[in-house]
């Protein structure tokens, strides 16, 4: 990993997500987190493994030059092996593959690691956690899509509490220095659930940048204390 945290350092924490914040004024949105976020995450989608498009390396190497924020890069694309080690040359601190798009997720997850980032696998909303048992070993970070990929400001579909409840106690049977993140529908209604769930990275993009102080937003979905 290319910043000064580790793993431990990332437990509890919100990684508001870009992809909610205006294109135009990308840089201005990131300081108006004032540094209540440790975590940035950045969607890469290709139009092909989703239905559309966002992100590439110059965007990640810009953002690795603008901030000193950890860099939680998530490819949504095809046939991820073609472009990671872009985004590791580019500057990404954690990369996260899903498991659905690559041939050889055990071989890209070492070069993940391998590069000193953190790997993550990421599962869509329909596919079974039975998929992860063989590649926790070369895991650091599994992403549970809580909607399905593409866009944001989507709703959390209810099933998806039980899912994470169930991935959180895969993971503490395999190894409990895996980290557990969520991305899709995270609101300050539902915070407080989720993290009981076992979370440990929460993905939140329009409920942090569309509010009137994202800072502010930030702490409140880090305490739980604004939801139910």
């Amino acid at each position: 990993m290319n910043k000064r945290l580790t793993i431990n350092d990332l437990r509890h924490i919100i990684a508001p997500s870009i992809l909610a914040a205006d294109p135009l004024r990308l840089a201005a949105d990131i300081e108006r987190l004032g540094g209540a976020a440790r975590c940035l995450h950045i969607d890469i989608m290709d139009s092909h493994y989703v239905p559309n498009m966002n992100g590439g390396p110059a965007l990640v190497k810009a953002l690795s030059q603008f901030t000193d924020m950890v860099l939680d890069v998530h490819l949504m694309v095809e046939r991820p092996e073609h472009v990671v080690d872009m985004y590791l040359e580019a500057g990404a601190d954690i990369l996260t593959i899903h498991q659905e798009a690559c041939r050889h997720p055990h071989r890209w997850l070492g070069r993940i690691r391998a590069a000193g980032a953190l790997a993550g696998i990421s599962l869509n909303p329909g596919t079974s956690l039975e998929v992860l048992r063989d590649l926790l070993p070369e895991t650091d970070l599994v992403l549970l899509m809580t909607v399905n990929p593409g866009y944001g400001g989507q709703k959390f579909i209810p099933a998806m509490f039980d899912k994470i409840k169930r991935c959180r106690e895969l993971l503490d049977q395999q190894d409990h220095r895996i980290l557990l993140e969520a991305d899709g529908g995270i609101t300050v209604e539902n915070s407080s659930m989720l993290w009981q769930a076992g979370l440990d990275v929460m993905v939140a993009g329009s409920s942090i940048f569309q509010a009137a102080d994202p800072a502010a937003q930030v702490r409140v979905l880090e305490s739980g204390n604004g939801g139910i």
